[in-house]
């Protein structure tokens, strides 16, 4: 679908020989031998293509992107990978042009679910997208992993489809879908695939494929951790022992001992109803859909929809330091694909010069989806395997000395596991720092200071950037490793995230209160005096998340004008398939203490919030004025000390009106003229 540019064309010169990357097109499969220059001439023998990988994002070839991890770990297995990228989904002919996959079709939607990646908090189009060429929009499909699945089904019938990504992530179970303001399916039975892969799937797709190419059945492999699959009426799942199956009965009829434990949710029936019970039953399914998520100890994960079941294996471990350490050595170019010429990716923009340390996050964010894909383990890279990223990145095209960011989900994790390896394999805490930091988390910051400066030591960096969230309150706890960022790692402003300043919002967001914000902001301060530097924090603050109220709006945008804070960029928030957040949303319950919860629905008075939280700007006064008349907030109206937005003023012409008394006219009735 995207017009791209021939690799002879102008402006490919800046970028490595199209050979070094995986193919995108026809020719460059003939170009390395893998198909023939004539279809007469294909040989089953020699001709084919092991895996065709079709993704919603460009083919960006750096570990930042799924498509290229994927894609390069199945090349270092010997496997022939094709990517086709973006395709044009109104027909199934793009998805014809390098044969049937001689083992699967490879099926994401990008690195963005695609509904998040297509509109806006207020459900309106977005003008662009981050991860297309020239940041384009309108280059995927609503929905793109069931629409990518429909159309290789036509392609080619009976070729496996294993999807994975975000979006299956984030869609696995029944979920609440926030554009379409209903309960949907899983998408894994929309999609129709045979398996799905969820979070960082590098070694269940690994596992899928050395059973695949072993000749067993894609049908039988349903036992695989970190995946999912649906059955039907009267299929069996993987659990129930087959000596003792009956045929023509649903597993739910059937006699005898499970093979290993599972828990049943409740069924998509019973959960997506627009009533108060079923509700109460969503949260519910939530509540234990997010408490069974340890790798070690979660039962399967089992729910009906109608005559098929879901079934859900236990989640896949987190990659070992070595097993990390070996993605991010894969021969990536670290630039998109030739094809694109002088086109760039905005998301490779961003991260072009920057080096992933760390993967997962134990925060536990109600709002945030880094769990539901990553997981809550967090998986490290050595300091060797940084460093050699380090090299690479002074041999790339435009590197100035200077590392854009240094970090990860969080940056401060690096290195932080449980230390009671045996509590932790029967875990079921949401978050290892809320309400508070456990005592059993390790909270040494001693290896990402070490590795932060032999980084910042290296020959040819001139600056290295902590560009990723700082956890707030495990920073507290060394006041060492906030001297270092101050005085090293910020380039005048550091980026921080409290979110809100409303104690109830903040619980439900599982964030940590505004005091653990205010040491920190001291703490910083201080640092960075030692430093002579003058430095400032930007918090970064989340409008209508649920438990927030007009009032609480009101609050935040007090707080940073009392600290002449001015921030360029809010975020509204959006609920996102399958996190807590979107359960309150959709609910109005917490679904761990199953109390209500206060949601605001209106998008006038979600706008309103929003624009609270930049009261400074011109357009955003006629909001702002209602709002603070709604929550009784007045006094902030005027031009006095400590005023948010001017007192409203009347037009001229309205004024001129107001003050001017109209000249009353009347109209003689017609009769007779008088004699004098």
């Amino acid at each position: 679908m995207v017009d791209r540019q021939s690799p002879s064309d102008s402006g490919v010169s800046s970028r490595k020989d199209v050979s070094s990357y995986l193919p995108m097109t026809q020719k460059e499969c003939v170009d390395l031998g893998w198909l023939p220059q004539r279809p007469e001439d294909h040989d089953p023998e020699i001709h084919g293509v092991d895996f065709v990988l079709v993704s919603g994002d460009a083919y960006v070839d750096h570990p930042s992107f799924a498509n290229a991890v994927i894609g390069r770990l199945l090349e270092a297995r010997g496997h022939r990978v094709a990517i086709l990228s973006q395709p044009d989904w109104k027909s199934a002919d793009p998805f014809r042009i390098f044969g049937a996959p001689r083992v699967a079709w490879l099926i994401s939607a990008g690195n963005l679910d695609s509904h998040l990646n297509h509109y806006t908090a207020h459900k309106k189009p977005r003008s662009d997208d981050q991860y297309s060429p020239g940041g384009r929009a309108g280059l995927r499909p609503d929905g793109a992993t069931i629409v990518y699945s429909q159309r290789c089904r036509e392609a080619f019938k009976g070729v496996p489809i294993i999807a994975g990504g975000v979006e299956v992530s984030m869609r696995r179970m029944a979920h609440v879908d926030y554009w379409h303001e209903k309960v949907k399916r899983s998408l894994i039975l929309d999609a129709r695939v045979d398996i799905a892969v969820y979070g960082m799937g590098e070694k269940a797709l690994l596992s899928i494929i050395d059973r695949l190419k072993a000749g067993e059945p894609i049908a039988q492999i349903h036992d695989i951790p970190g995946t999912a699959y649906a059955i039907g009426k009267h299929g069996r799942p993987h659990f129930f022992p087959e000596p003792r199956w009956q045929e023509g009965q649903s597993w739910w009829q059937q006699d005898g001992e499970f093979l290993e434990e599972i828990l049943e949710l409740p069924s998509f029936e019973e959960i997506k109803g627009h009533d108060d019970e079923s509700k109460k039953r969503f949260a519910r399914a939530q509540h234990l859909f997010h408490r069974e998520q340890n790798p070690d100890s979660a039962p399967i994960l089992v729910q009906r929809h109608g005559d098929h079941t879901l079934v859900v294996n236990r989640p896949m471990k987190a990659l070992e330091t070595d097993e990390l350490d070996r993605v991010f050595s894969l021969p990536y170019n670290k630039e998109p694909h030739p094809s694109y010429g002088d086109e760039t990716i905005p998301a490779h923009e961003t991260v072009k010069f920057s080096i992933n340390i760390m993967r997962g996050c134990f925060g536990g964010c109600t709002f945030c989806a880094i769990t539901e894909h990553q997981g809550r383990a967090v998986s490290s890279r050595s300091e060797e395997s940084v460093l050699e990223e380090v090299e690479d990145l002074k041999r790339l095209k435009g590197y100035k000395g200077v590392i854009s960011d240094l970090g990860g989900p969080t940056a401060n994790m690096y290195r932080m596991r449980c230390t009671r390896p045996e509590i932790e394999a029967r875990c079921r805490r949401p978050s290892c720092v809320h309400p508070t930091v456990c005592k059993l988390l390790g909270t040494d910051h001693g290896p990402v200071k070490q590795l932060m400066k032999k980084v910042r030591e290296s020959d040819g960096v001139k600056m290295v950037h902590v560009a990723s969230g700082v956890r707030m309150d495990l920073a507290n706890l060394d006041q060492e490793y906030i001297d270092d960022l101050a005085a090293h790692h910020v380039g005048g402003h550091l980026k921080v995230a409290p979110e809100h300043i409303d104690d109830d919002t903040l619980r439900l967001m599982k964030k940590p209160g505004m005091d653990t914000y205010l040491e920190f902001e001291e703490r910083f301060q201080e640092a960075s005096h030692k430093a002579d530097k003058e430095q400032y924090l930007v918090p970064y603050f989340l409008s209508s998340h649920p438990g927030c109220e007009q009032s609480a709006a009101v609050d935040i945008a007090e707080f940073l004008q009392a600290r002449r804070l001015r921030p360029q960029q809010v975020q509204d928030f959006i609920p996102t398939p399958g996190t807590p957040a979107t359960c309150m949303w959709w609910t109005g319950l917490d679904p761990t203490r199953m109390k209500e919860v206060f949601v605001e629905n209106k998008m006038r008075n979600k706008r309103k919030q929003r624009a609270m939280l930049q009261w400074w700007k011109p357009e955003n006064a006629p909001l702002v004025r209602e709002l603070l008349q709604d929550t009784g907030r007045t006094d902030l109206m005027g031009s006095h000390e400590g005023a948010l937005v001017a007192a409203e003023e009347k037009s001229s012409s309205k004024r001129f009106a107001s003050e001017t008394k109209p000249v009353k006219r009347f109209r003689k009735k017609p009769g007779r003229k008088r004699s004098r």
